[in-house]
Order: C-alpha cells, then sequence, then structure tokens
C-alpha cells in the first residue's frame, strides 16, 4: 500500500511539473543583427559602360601625344608598373593595384584631366607614373587577382594615396600634403615597419642646397624673399614630419617647400636637422615621400611576413571597406 502511494505521488508530481511548463510560452529566438546594406560607389557616368563592367578611359598617352581609349584594368596595369617594382611580393603589387584603380576612379569623378578631352594622361605630374614597358606576368596577375577591387568610404572612392617609405610613422594628409580640405578620417598616423631591403639613402639622408637654389624655390611659392639669415624647425606634425620652416620671421610651409625645391632631392619632411652657413641649407632626414596612406616599402615588408593586400591596406587606411564593382 505504501508502494503504491509513493508511485501515485511520484505521477502526480510529473504531471504537475509537465502541466506547469507545457503553460510557458516558447522562448522567442532573437532577431539576427542584420548590417545596413553598403552603399557602392557610382562609376562616373562618362566612363561607364553599364553597372558590373569594366569602365573604359579616354587616356592621353604623353608618350605618344595622342588620346587613346583603354580599359580601365589595361591603363592600371601601366600605372602599377610605373610606380612599383615588378619583382616585389605578390600580396605588396596587389596592394598596389587596388589603389592605383580606386586613384583613377577617384580622379575621373573629382577632377578634369588637363588635357582636353581625355578622362586622365600618363603624365606622372597629373596623376601617376605609368610605364606599360615594365608590365610582366607578375603584374598582370596582380592586376587580374584584383579585378574590379576599390578602396571605399562611406560610399565613395577614397583619397588612395601611398608613398615609397615611410621612415617609421606615416603622416596625416594635412602635415605630409598640406591637403586643404577637412582630414579624412580613414587617414590615420601609424607606426610602420620598413623592409630591410630598402635602399639606404631612403631610409636615412642628407642633402644641401645653394642660397640661390632656396630663393628660388621661394619665389616659386610666392614669397618673393630676396636674402635669409636664419633657417630653423618651426613645427613639427603628429608623426614628427616638419610642418613649417623658418626663414628668418617668415613661415613656410613644409610640404610646399619640399614640392617647390625638387622632392626627389628633399626626400621627405621627416627632416631630423637644418642649418644653414651662409651659403647653403643642409638637410638631414629619412624615408622617402609625403609619408601619408601607404608606405610601398611597408607593404613589401607585410607581404613578407605573409599578409595579404587587404591586410596591408586595412592597417594603412582605417575603417574603409574593400568591394568589387565590376565582374
Amino acid at each position: 500500500m505504501i508502494k503504491l502511494r509513493k508511485i501515485l505521488v511520484f505521477f502526480f508530481v510529473a504531471s504537475l511539473i509537465f502541466s506547469l511548463t507545457a503553460c510557458k510560452k516558447p522562448v522567442k529566438k532573437p532577431e539576427p543583427i542584420r548590417k545596413p546594406k553598403m552603399e557602392m560607389p557610382k562609376i562616373p557616368a562618362k566612363i561607364s559602360r553599364g553597372e558590373n563592367k569594366e569602365p573604359i578611359l579616354k587616356v592621353y598617352v604623353v608618350q605618344k601625344g595622342r588620346i587613346e581609349e583603354m580599359p580601365l584594368e589595361k591603363y592600371v596595369e601601366g600605372t602599377v608598373a610605373g610606380e612599383i617594382k615588378n619583382d616585389w611580393p605578390i600580396e605588396a603589387i596587389k596592394a598596389q593595384a587596388i589603389l592605383a584603380r580606386t586613384y583613377v576612379l577617384n580622379f575621373v569623378k573629382t577632377k578634369k584631366s588637363k588635357y582636353k578631352g581625355a578622362d586622365i594622361s600618363t603624365d606622372f605630374e597629373e596623376a601617376q607614373a605609368w610605364n606599360p614597358v615594365n608590365v610582366n606576368e607578375r603584374i598582370k596577375k596582380a592586376v587580374e587577382e584584383t579585378r574590379g577591387v576599390v578602396l571605399v568610404y562611406n560610399g565613395d572612392f577614397i583619397n588612395a594615396w601611398f608613398h615609397s617609405h615611410s621612415g617609421g610613422q606615416t603622416a596625416l594628409s594635412k602635415e605630409g600634403l598640406n591637403y586643404k580640405k577637412s582630414e579624412p578620417p580613414y587617414i590615420v598616423s601609424v607606426k610602420s615597419k620598413e623592409s630591410a631591403r630598402a635602399p639606404r639613402d631612403i631610409k636615412n639622408w642628407e642633402v644641401s642646397f645653394t642660397k640661390g637654389e632656396v630663393l628660388n624655390a621661394l619665389k616659386k611659392m610666392g614669397l618673393g624673399m630676396n636674402d635669409f639669415k636664419e633657417v630653423k624647425i618651426a613645427k613639427r606634425g603628429p608623426s614628427g614630419r616638419v610642418v613649417t620652416l623658418m626663414f628668418d620671421k617668415t613661415h613656410v610651409n613644409a610640404p610646399d617647400f619640399r614640392m617647390a625645391i625638387g622632392s626627389e632631392r628633399l626626400k621627405s619632411t621627416f627632416i631630423e636637422e637644418v642649418s644653414f652657413d651662409g651659403n647653403r641649407v643642409f638637410f638631414k632626414g629619412k624615408g622617402f615621400g609625403h609619408g601619408v596612406g601607404m608606405s610601398q616599402w611597408g607593404a613589401y615588408q607585410m607581404a613578407e611576413e605573409g599578409k595579404k593586400a587587404k591586410d596591408i591596406l586595412n592597417y594603412y587606411f582605417k575603417g574603409v571597406e574593400i568591394v568589387k564593382i565590376w565582374d
């Protein structure tokens, strides 16, 4: 009798628990987090051949003195071959190809070629260096494997800046380029480990200019100085680069001065020392180029370490999207 009672009690409790749990509403699964669809950049109408199709460019070829029509990817091959060595690690070349393609589209969208009737040119002073003679299988592979891929921020093409050697730290655009617009949010100053294979004369360098050369550069800048007795560093930017030089009491923008005096000779504004002996101005510094965006020798090092093109670009440009806009 006692045993039967225990069995009845067990079944009663079990049925009670079942009835209580069965009455509960099923737990609703949380809605998945849906990211808003990214706005894709629009290919400029004047070069577009339709959605997902490779654009056609009207390129003024300086070497031939005429405008030629060519697929955008063909033009990109020439610019990559002009801006980076064709025997570099493939992922560094691929990063360069994505930047080159982005640069072209941004140029066509926001600027006008100085060559009438052209979308862009092979004039490196207007756009990028262009050297189709150096196109080899490695360049072709890098361009083909990144076909249609560009860098985008907030649905638009970025300013695809790059330089040769950062000297160890990249620059903001106002600091390195005297950029006149607001600082792009995707441009940051980051430490950059440069490849040990980089030439010695761009890692660290010294150069001097005659007083006459300096005065001519200052005149090019519209300053019209006839003499100076002292040169010194007046202001540095976040990366340590010189933003302002002082000639006597005249403030001179360092990036602008570099372009006026010759950017191949005054290799960067990462100037460590400046002095003047009455006849010549002496500069001691490091790195090569304006320092903004991707460092090519930094990309070389990252590729050697096994990083992919997307890793390289995401390191030098923050918050960007890497997207494919044609097949």
